[in-house]
């Protein structure tokens, strides 16, 4: 089975994980780090600001390749565009 996220294509086979996450500055610098939605979600917001949104995909090659979206709700629609393909 093959899935299209923005102009890219992955054969499902070749897929070792994939997971939305938010973008929050690590502390150095002008420094990104991405973590989980779920554990986003459970922070006080006022505290943590996500500077954007992702979803990676890991391949078996090694390779990671990320999808960046400007906010949560952008974020929603490629995941909801991402689920109607997996189903």
């Amino acid at each position: 089975m093959k899935i299209t996220i923005e102009d890219a294509t992955f054969d499902t086979d070749d897929i070792r994980q994939l997971y939305p996450a938010a973008i929050i500055p690590s502390g150095y610098g002008d420094e990104l780090t991405q973590i989980s939605l779920e554990w986003y979600d459970t922070k006080d917001n006022d505290e943590i600001i996500a500077k954007k949104y992702g979803i990676f995909i890991h391949l078996s090659d090694k390779s990671v390749h990320p999808f960046y979206y400007e906010n949560r709700d952008a974020l929603e629609d490629a995941m909801q565009i991402l689920a109607k393909q997996l189903t």
